[in-house]
């Protein structure tokens, strides 16, 4: 992959590899290819009018030396007629170049997020979210700066050099060849400077990923700093990444600072030998007054292109080291979907066939050896101390995580066969941690492929999750928008929304992660009944901490350390004096 470069092993390696995915960034402006054109064709004629203004200054001494109405005519329209050519390649270029990078970083930016809705779970375990909403934030605007400021100067700016060159070869080979000597030294200048910029551009990538991390966190749990007084230290916190990103960017500033005055003397220098040489008769020769200054004006005029040249490899190298970062994600795999098998209904029976798991870079197993036979529209809880894998075996059913050994099989078919779309459509989830959208409570319960169902639906779905007395006494009803997360909401009133949808899905599977938790026991006796009546007809697994809410499941399977240690009706275990006895009788005892 064009962004997998090697580790820094040498210079050479990561130049190739930075010109890569330059290269990379580039072709994202391949279909606005007419607009680049135009750009180009404005930078082309902003170059020309540059160098017209120098070698105009011929004329300005002619007219100076033989003032005639003709030479003050023509002097006076070809001042308005290169700053009018000089104004209108500047719209040009600026806009049509401004047109593409903004539809690149469009681009990029709707890659990068359909990367991210497809990439496995484990990728977010592995990165937090606040790195990743920095990506698509932070990074993906230091990319327009190297997709519109930097290739719009970098165009306008070479090309007025290339033109002003020209110039000056036409009219005197002898002191351009001059003046280019000084050539080799700025490219060393501009060489070590971009090395520098890029190396600088990751840290402060990495440090902004830092900010919104530490920021995010904050923000979200700012209950929780309150409560527990930790103001001060996440104050600290922030404090310390913050001044992290202020000195990688003071070093950015200072590498920028001292190139651009060093490429200055250096082209000073060579202006000056210039005009120590064009004393000299026989370097001279026969140029007039009038070419000798439009001479001096074209080369002083080329400082000012060279310095914008320098200062946009800072924005470039930015661009890189961020897009680096970009293609990074885009390259990562997504899920793995090899299966084909797409039903429109399953029956739901599901068996695991010695099923075990282990998180990547783990050396024990969290499962090992589950068996088991669930046969369709049957209820099966799941208890057992934190820690036992109950919720690590449930989200094995839609294929959150692989398993690493044996199978799992819905209606005879592996879940390996099935597409992932598939699969899922035919599981519905509520989860102990609710996410619910800023978005109205309609648009929460009816979310997804679930936003074609009728008003009528959502309300009875909301009606059997107990829902409705609390919506109607909202001020719009349905309508009414709950906030980030649900912060409008009560936690028993975000539960029973996440419940509503769940109803709502219909779907043959259904898994139910301590969904009963957040809800009081007023709460939890309706939702207990409307949870009994969807369960029928569905094959149902349950986790539940409150052994109470489980008491009338078909089969009860305790858990420890990855393993199924008991199995049996609520009755049967109590009689046995197991595991599930001593689970009882602790939270008997926690309630007597």
């Amino acid at each position: 992959m064009l962004v997998n470069n090697p580790e820094p092993a040498a210079p050479a390696a990561l130049d190739k590899g930075s010109w890569e995915t330059y290269k990379r960034l580039l072709s994202y402006a391949k279909p606005f290819w007419i607009a680049f054109s135009l750009a180009v064709i404005g930078n082309v004629i902003y170059a020309a009018a540059s160098t017209g203004m120098a070698a105009a200054m011929e004329y300005v001494i002619t007219a100076i030396e033989n003032p005639t109405d003709q030479n003050r005519l023509q002097l006076t329209l070809l001042i308005v007629g290169v700053f009018a050519s000089r104004g209108l390649g500047t719209y040009m270029s600026t806009y049509f170049i401004g047109y593409v990078g903004r539809h690149v970083i469009n681009s990029l930016r709707r890659d990068l997020f359909e990367r991210l809705m497809a990439l496995p779970s484990r990728y977010f375990d592995d990165n937090a979210s606040g790195r990743l909403v920095s990506k698509l934030t932070f990074n993906v605007e230091q990319v327009a700066e190297a997709t519109t400021n930097a290739v719009t100067t970098a165009l306008r700016e070479g090309l007025t050099v290339v033109g002003l060159l020209g110039f000056m070869l036409y009219t005197n080979w002898k002191l351009t060849l001059l003046f280019l000597t000084v050539g080799p030294i700025i490219g060393v200048v501009v060489s070590y400077a971009s090395k520098r910029f890029r190396k600088i551009s990751k840290r402060i990538q990495g440090s902004m990923g830092d900010i919104t991390h530490v920021a995010s966190e904050s923000i979200t749990g700012y209950r929780v700093v309150r409560t527990f007084g930790g103001e001060d230290y996440e104050k600290e916190r922030f404090r310390t990444v913050n001044d992290q990103n202020l000195k990688q960017s003071l070093k950015m500033a200072a590498t920028q600072a001292i190139s651009v005055p060093v490429i200055q003397v250096l082209v000073a220098i060579a202006i000056a030998a210039l005009v120590w040489m064009m004393l000299a008769p026989e370097i001279r020769g026969e140029m007039t007054t009038g070419q000798l200054v439009a001479f001096l004006t074209a080369a002083t005029t080329m400082a000012k292109p060279i310095r914008q040249i320098t200062n946009i490899h800072a924005k470039i190298q930015k661009g890189v080291a961020a897009a680096h970062d970009v293609f990074e994600t885009i390259d990562e795999h997504p899920e793995d979907d090899p299966g084909t098998y797409a039903p429109d209904r399953v029956a739901g029976d599901i068996r695991f066939d010695d099923v075990s798991f282990r998180y990547r870079d783990q050396l024990d197993n969290v499962l090992e050896g589950i068996s088991l036979t669930i046969p369709a529209g049957q209820s099966v809880a799941l208890v057992g101390r934190s820690g036992s894998g109950k919720s690590t075996l449930v989200s094995l059913l839609p294929r959150f995580y692989e398993f690493t050994g044996g199978d799992i099989r819905i209606d005879d078919h592996s879940l390996r066969e099935y597409s992932l779309p598939a699969l899922r459509a035919q599981i519905a989830l509520v989860t102990q941690n609710v996410v619910l959208f800023n978005d109205s409570i309609a648009a929460n319960i009816a979310y997804g492929a679930l936003r074609h169902c009728s008003r009528e639906e959502i309300r009875a779905a909301a009606e059997k999750a107990h829902a409705l007395e609390f919506i109607d006494r909202m001020p719009e009803g349905l309508d009414t928008m709950i906030g980030d997360n649900g912060v409008m909401l009560s936690g028993g009133q975000r539960q029973r929304l996440a419940i509503a949808r769940a109803l709502l899905k219909d779907a043959p599977v259904l898994i139910l992660d301590e969904a009963t938790s957040a809800l009081d026991t007023e709460s939890e006796r309706h939702i207990q009944e409307a949870l009994e009546t969807v369960m029928q007809g569905r094959t149902t697994l349950v986790i539940a901490h409150r052994l109470s809410t489980i008491e009338k499941a078909d089969r009860i399977l305790v858990m420890e350390k990855g393993r199924i240690v008991e199995s049996g009706r609520h009755e049967e275990l109590l009689a046995a004096g197991g595991a599930y006895a001593q689970l009882h009788q602790m939270q008997f005892s926690e309630h007597s």
